[in-house]
């Protein structure tokens, strides 16, 4: 049931990604609008993820997790009748706001289940395949869909996967809380959503006109002060949305961190690759999602393996080695024309896919297994929260540098071709207006070929630039997983500050007393509810019970 409810949350994504060149052209939506297609959804995702975790432990995970379908299938139905972009970016909120809902229940669903950590590997693999399956099927339906019919019907799949889960789970599904008293913590969700709103719409805003604009500035002051103001709440909250003790857990910190990082890489790089094979390749969907079925294909096939994988390797190893694979297919990117061949892309994004598989498995995994059994979907919310910011920002940052790198490029592009006088100034100023489509806004007449080169031209300077900043991303997220997920060398605990091992993470029983939460990334096989193997609760080591020992080569 978790991993249907992932696979519903995740449908949209590259739906409308491979569809946005045909939004665009419907719609007449300029490049800020569609970056604003993308972040509708994953906005609300990231602003109410908490939210919708501590909701679930309040309130039932269940009742979250139905809400949650129906909200998806509620924004689908309203992408699905929409006239103008904005009525797209209604829908796109609403679903946006069921994954929200989905995501830190599913995850939350299988740790009640499976209390056992590495046990819970397997599962959170299986969820990581039906993540990446998401998006490997959403990206063909959606080109199908748009080469037979037009683009709204997109939006139809996840209306009756939404509903068929949604019967399942209120039949099959069974309910499960938090163990311990948890309330709503509305300062804390007032300020996060006001942070990270003002933070994404400045950004996007300010990429699409000017940094120095009043309402930016504003945005980004909001999104400040919000930020300063949730860490004050959070700390002083009696029952906090957010823990911000679990970030003394090295594991939950370190992969959280990475996580934002890659997100903001990979979603920004996704946005940016759709518009090159539309507009410079000047492909149809259908064979746009092909190419984008590379690299979430290639994703799918390691993540399984990566699951069974990760207690026998080192996970550290993993991650670091998936994001340095992820780099390296960007700058091998860096080549890429405007009649670069299928062949000569495909190693390239499968590349990037088998990096991106050897990293998502492992990483959520080690997020949510670093902290106690009873925090579980506090850190699954909380490592989806921040991994959402950074797909937020990523359409916003590298669509706003696309826009302003090709503008820069455009007038000498345009005197090579030939083109100059009133034709070229006003290419120039639609463009800078609205964005490289706004070109098409233009009289052109007999130019239009020489101009439309111009643009392709001028648009692959722009993604040249969006690589080496997307990669300097991956590559900084990788020198953070091997530095972040070094296993502390401690010397033997006496009893009662056992060190605990095995997972990613292993801080001291004192350690983690001191910070307020005690950390066990490898249960043991007691017989306890807990995750330790104790016959108590707790997540340490019973009275008189020896530390469980460190196997060489394990967890990070």
């Amino acid at each position: 049931m978790a991993c249907l409810g992932v696979f519903v949350a995740y449908l949209p994504v590259t739906t409308v990604s491979v569809s946005l060149p045909a939004i665009q052209q419907a719609l007449g939506a300029s490049t800020s609008e569609l970056s604003w297609v993308s972040d509708a959804f994953v906005l609300p995702m990231a602003a109410f993820i908490l939210t919708a975790g501590v909701f679930g432990d309040v309130h039932g995970r269940k009742k979250v997790f139905l809400a949650g379908l129906l909200l998806t299938a509620a924004g689908a139905a309203t992408a699905l009748s929409a006239g103008t972009v904005q009525v797209v970016w209604i829908g796109q909120a609403l679903s946006g706001l069921g994954a929200a809902a989905l995501l830190p229940t599913t995850l939350a669903l299988i740790s009640h289940a499976v209390p056992d950590f590495r046990e819970r590997g397997k599962y959170i693999g299986i969820w990581a395949m039906c993540l990446l399956g998401a998006l490997a099927v959403g990206g063909v339906l959606a080109g199908t869909v748009v080469s037979r019919t037009e683009w709204r019907w997109i939006f139809v799949a996840p209306i009756p996967v939404a509903l068929i889960a949604f019967v399942i789970a209120v039949r099959m599904l069974a309910d499960s809380r938090a163990p311990h008293g948890r309330r709503l913590d509305w300062p804390g969700q007032i300020t996060a959503a006001l942070a990270i709103t003002g933070l994404v719409y400045g950004v996007i805003e300010g990429g699409a006109g000017s940094f120095g604009d009043t309402e930016v500035l504003a945005a980004l002051a909001v999104a400040g002060a919000s930020g300063a103001l949730f860490v004050l709440v959070e700390r002083r909250s009696a029952s906090p949305m957010l823990d911000l003790s679990l970030f003394r857990s090295p594991g939950f910190a370190a992969t959280t961190l990475v996580a934002m990082v890659m997100f903001m890489a990979m979603i920004g790089f996704f946005f940016v690759l759709s518009l090159y094979f539309g507009m410079v390749q000047h492909l149809d969907t259908l064979d746009a999602a092909w190419r984008m079925l590379l690299v979430t294909g290639a994703a799918l096939v390691v993540s399984g393996p990566a699951g069974r994988l990760m207690h026998r390797l080192s996970t550290r190893g993993m991650i670091t080695v998936g994001l340095l694979m992820v780099t390296a297919s960007l700058l091998f990117l860096l080549g890429a024309e405007a009649d670069t061949s299928f062949g000569s892309l495909s190693w390239r994004l499968i590349l990037l896919g088998l990096g991106m598989g050897l990293v998502t498995t492992p990483m959520t995994a080690t997020a949510v297994g670093s902290v106690p059994h009873q925090l579980a979907g506090m850190a699954a919310a909380g490592n989806n929260a921040f991994r959402q910011v950074g797909g937020a920002l990523g359409p916003a940052v590298l669509g706003a540098l696309l826009t302003s790198r090709a503008a820069d490029a455009l007038p000498g592009h345009l005197a090579d071709a030939g083109v100059t006088g009133a034709t070229s100034a006003h290419v120039v100023e639609a463009v800078r207006a609205d964005g490289l489509g706004g070109a098409g806004g233009v009289p052109l007449g007999a130019e239009a070929g020489r101009v439309w080169a111009a643009v392709g031209d001028s648009f692959l300077d722009g993604m040249r630039l969006c690589l080496v900043v997307a990669a300097a991303l991956t590559f900084l997220a990788a020198v953070l997983a091997f530095v972040l997920l070094r296993v502390p060398r401690t010397a033997p605990a006496p009893a009662g500050q056992a060190v605990r091992r095995g997972g990613g993470v292993s801080p001291s029983a004192e350690h983690g007393k001191a910070a307020g939460v005690t950390v066990a990334a490898g249960p043991g096989p007691g017989p306890g509810p807990g995750p330790g193997p104790g016959p108590g609760p707790g997540p340490g080591p019973g009275p008189g019970q020896a530390p469980v020992p460190e196997r060489p080569g394990a967890g990070v």
